[in-house]
């Protein structure tokens, strides 16, 4: 009997694998919830655990034991469904938030095996290979599901209407991983898909969140999807409605069920439809919750003009994604990007989060010093959009003294920091006013823009290249900064690139460089680019050559 101060031996990786081998079920037991309790959260033990083929491993002892549970039928031991369920719970821990884990996982061949374990009569066996599946599924490594085929479709719907959390968890999962035509979204819509989800959004915190996922996928770009949805509910109230009142509502009811634009202008917000239910949700007091039902607001209100525009709901969204910036978690991270797909494009929406202090409250982030890289990728976009409208967006911006965080992020390690970097560069240099006052042409911009010009990513060259082309119109005609930092010379070697975006925005900044420039910059840039060069650009059905001497010279 081991007493209070006994301690519990911790083996090393080379050992537990040897354990695996062993022909002891028990041993092999112990070995595996010991691997488990080692790499949960833990990167770097199960990049050591990877490297020794741990993976591999632990698939190989899944299936054996899945063959053997499945010759048992009922009659299965309970020392094999306890080693199936700790297999399949190691490899959902390789997999959960580790694209590496998940991709070892999948090479092991463990998935179809993982698909096979719920249909075991064993109800722990079937929730452990639900729950590692659904952490293969939070990956963009997870395989696509073809809905549109019959039996995959009915094997779907059976995940869905599981009693088994887990399970139903699962299939909202592969909905939102595998949604993505507008056949798939009518395939689900037609298979009677939407009426179960909206049943799942009063289930566990679990189900909640995977539904409010998997119906932003179903909705995106989806106005006939989003009609249905909002009649279903609407339909039920209108036909409760009708029973409790006289026969008079019989005809304005029968012409609320037949059209789902009369429905939405018939039922508000509030009320009790499927739309009132996610609305609900954005006072969770879960924050991921929250966060996920404004995400499917939003999509709902872009794909659809019949709902959700009352300046109210825009409001409320406003100021419920500006509240979760706080939250110091996955949740923070991600609603940046949440908050930028709210108000991209949208003036009046920008305009509201202006007047909400957003842009203070995105810079106060931004001056924290160490960000996670996603959620500065994130703050970076969100100013990008928050500036690309308004000028008074803009000169906010630049008051709060935060410049140098952005300039900061054009070297950060992340490509995808990098490019939001330009971006956001690119929203800010849209200020007339200071392009005039020649604000943006010094060597703290001009210089580490130049640089990401040879940067190894596509997107972030594009991304440089949109930013210099504001910086370069300078309208104090004071551009020798530029010549003098080799910004032509770059400039002129990316309109030779293979990758026609980048010769478009190559030539664009170009053309932008040469207005209002001396006789001296003008000469500098066409003995830089060569007859020969020009000639080919002319001659070479390159339609980026039209910007040449198309364009206006207007920020971009």
């Amino acid at each position: 009997m081991p007493t209070a101060n006994t301690t519990i031996p911790i083996h090393g990786p080379v050992d537990l694998l040897t354990r695996l081998d062993s022909p002891d079920p028990e041993t092999k037991l112990k070995a595996l919830r010991e691997i488990k309790n080692q790499i949960i959260g833990n990167r770097t033990k199960k990049l050591s655990f990877l490297k020794l083929g741990a993976v591999p491993a632990v698939a190989s002892i899944l299936s054996s034991y899945a063959t053997e549970a499945d010759s048992q039928l009922a009659d299965a031991d309970v020392s094999i469904s306890n080693i199936i369920v700790q297999s399949a719970a190691v490899l959902g821990s390789f997999a959960c938030g580790f694209d590496a884990g998940v991709r070892a996982v999948l090479d092991a061949g463990s998935f179809p095996h993982l698909i096979r374990l719920l249909f075991n009569p064993d109800e722990k066996v079937v929730d452990a290979s639900a729950r590692s599946l659904r952490m293969i599924y939070q990956s963009k490594l997870a395989p696509k599901y073809d809905f549109v085929q019959e039996k995959n479709m009915e094997f779907l719907i059976s995940l869905i209407n599981s009693e088994c959390e887990n399970v139903a968890g699962l299939g909202a999962s592969i909905i939102t991983h595998s949604c993505e035509t507008s056949a798939e979204q009518r395939a689900l819509c037609d298979a009677g898909v939407l009426e179960k989800l909206i049943s799942l959004l009063e289930g566990s915190l679990s189900q909640k969140n995977a539904t409010l996922e998997s119906l932003a996928a179903v909705f995106k770009n989806n106005p006939e999807v989003i009609s249905k949805f909002v009649g279903l509910e609407n339909e039920r109230a209108v036909e409760g409605s009708l029973s409790q009142r006289d026969s008079s509502l019989e005809s304005p009811g029968t012409a609320l069920k037949n059209n789902p634009e009369s429905v939405s202008k018939f039922v508000g917000p509030e009320s009790g439809s499927a739309l009132s239910s996610i609305i609900e949700l954005t006072k969770d007091r879960y924050a991921r919750t929250r966060l996920l039902a404004c995400m499917c607001l939003i999509v709902i209100r872009k794909a659809s003009p019949n709902y959700l525009q009352d300046i109210g709901i825009k409001a409320k969204l406003v100021y419920l994604l500006l509240e979760l910036l706080d939250d110091p978690g996955q949740v923070g991270d991600e609603a940046p990007f949440v908050f930028s797909s709210l108000v991209a494009g949208k003036e009046d929406l920008q305009k509201l989060a202006f007047e909400d202090n957003a842009i203070n409250k995105f810079c106060n982030q931004l001056q924290k010093g160490q960000l996670h890289p996603k959620r500065l990728q994130g703050i970076l976009l969100a100013l990008a959009d928050l500036c690309s409208k308004l000028e008074g967006c803009r000169l906010t911006f630049l008051s709060l003294k935060v410049l140098n965080q952005v300039i900061d992020a054009l070297t950060h390690d992340c490509a995808d920091v990098r490019t939001s970097a330009c971006i956001c560069l690119r929203s800010v240099t849209r200020s007339i006013k200071n392009l005039c006052a020649g604000y943006f042409m010094k060597e703290m911009f001009v210089i580490p823009l130049i640089r990401l010009l040879d940067d190894p990513s596509v997107s972030v060259q594009v991304a440089a290249l949109g930013a210099m082309s504001n910086i370069v119109v300078d309208f104090t005609t004071r551009k020798s900064t530029f010549i003098q930092c080799g910004g032509i010379k770059q400039l002129v070697q990316l309109t030779k690139s293979m990758d026609s975006t980048v010769r478009f925005n190559a030539l664009w900044a170009l053309k932008n460089m040469m207005f209002l420039a001396d006789d001296r910059c003008k000469e500098g840039i066409f003995l830089e680019l060569t007859g020969s060069l020009l000639a080919s650009l002319i001659c070479g059905n390159d339609y980026s050559f039209w910007c040449f001497g198309t364009f206006r010279h207007d920020p971009v």
